[in-house]
């Protein structure tokens, strides 16, 4: 492991000491929490979480020697005069019977191409893998970003070997975050550079994965979801995860869908593929309104709603 991941997963692992606990929100509501307390004068950083969780600029001597150490080491911060600012997030998932698990992300704005997402899509994803996983030999986190699915399921093995897990993903600054993450909850994961399952060797029997689901004018990995409304890239992944998985296999997606006139436009497309495979499916709305600002854009125009949505399928 080279020295900035060695510094970044020290940092984690010194910030799950403190007891450090922070929910990601959206980006529009990250920035209406910046500037209600910037305008309120309460700007700068005053605690762990404004530090690693709002990314406040922050004085060297907030932080304990140790992290400032690390988080130098890394290379996650920029200087604001005499202030810093981390370019890291840190935050915390919480699942019913489990402790909380930290996950380290891109900082805030999450403005480079290659950022690294998480907020409140990674929270219901996370649930949905929750009530849904089971067990399984062989998992493969697509499209992985933080690596957070693949880390929750570890353990979850179907027999006496251990569960195999790989995280995937074309962008190599999500595989970094991965890796870190994975060190930072002591899981053993592959780091798989794969375009979807390209890259992948062996059998599967279980694929989860939240896609980016939107058009992005910028095109940055982590948005960019290709098709007429975003749904390319996950209608991409049924396909080939339908040609992949074992007898028995499943796939869990959690992705968005845009609703034109009523009609939901990435189950338009998901339906003849599920039933040309003759894989049982459900398929259910979990939110019937997201991002709802992504309207205002051009190509939205037709677009009633995003809606966040899973599609758990099952091949014979």
């Amino acid at each position: 492991m080279d020295v900035a991941s060695a510094a970044l997963v020290n940092l984690g692992r010194r910030l799950q000491e403190e007891g450090y606990r922070f929910v990601t929100v959206t980006p529009e509501t990250h920035r209406r929490v910046l500037q209600r307390d910037s305008q309120r004068g309460r700007g700068r950083a005053r605690s762990l979480r404004d530090v690693f969780g709002w990314n406040k600029p922050f004085a060297p001597a907030l932080l304990p020697r140790d992290m400032l150490r690390f988080l130098e080491a890394a290379e996650l911060y920029t200087r604001e005069r005499d202030l810093l600012r981390a370019r890291v997030r840190f935050s915390t998932v919480a699942l019913p019977g489990s402790p909380p698990r930290l996950f380290a992300h891109s900082g805030f704005p999450t403005t480079e191409a290659d950022a690294v997402f998480f907020g409140p899509d990674t929270y219901r994803y996370c649930a949905l893998l929750e009530r849904a996983a089971g067990r399984f030999r062989h998992v493969v986190d697509v499209g992985c970003g933080s690596g957070v699915g693949g880390a929750l399921l570890a353990g979850r093995s179907a027999g006496d070997e251990p569960t195999r897990i790989v995280l995937a993903d074309v962008n190599r600054r999500a595989l970094w975050f991965a890796r870190v993450n994975a060190e930072i909850a002591g899981i053993d994961a592959e780091i798989v550079q794969s375009d979807v399952l390209a890259n992948v060797e062996g059998e599967v029997d279980l694929v989860i994965s939240n896609p980016p689901y939107l058009r992005d004018d910028a095109a940055r990995v982590y948005r960019e979801g290709g098709g007429a409304y975003g749904e390319g890239l996950a209608v991409r992944i049924l396909r080939e995860a339908l040609a992949r998985l074992a007898p028995g296999g499943r796939l869990l997606l959690y992705t968005g869908a845009a609703v034109v006139a009523g009609e939901d436009r990435f189950y338009d497309a998901a339906r003849p593929l599920l039933e040309a495979a003759g894989a049982r499916y459900d398929y259910t709305e979990l939110d019937p309104d997201v991002f709802g600002e992504e309207l205002d854009r051009p190509t939205y125009a037709s677009v009633e709603r995003l809606a966040a949505v899973a599609l758990h399928a099952q091949v014979r």
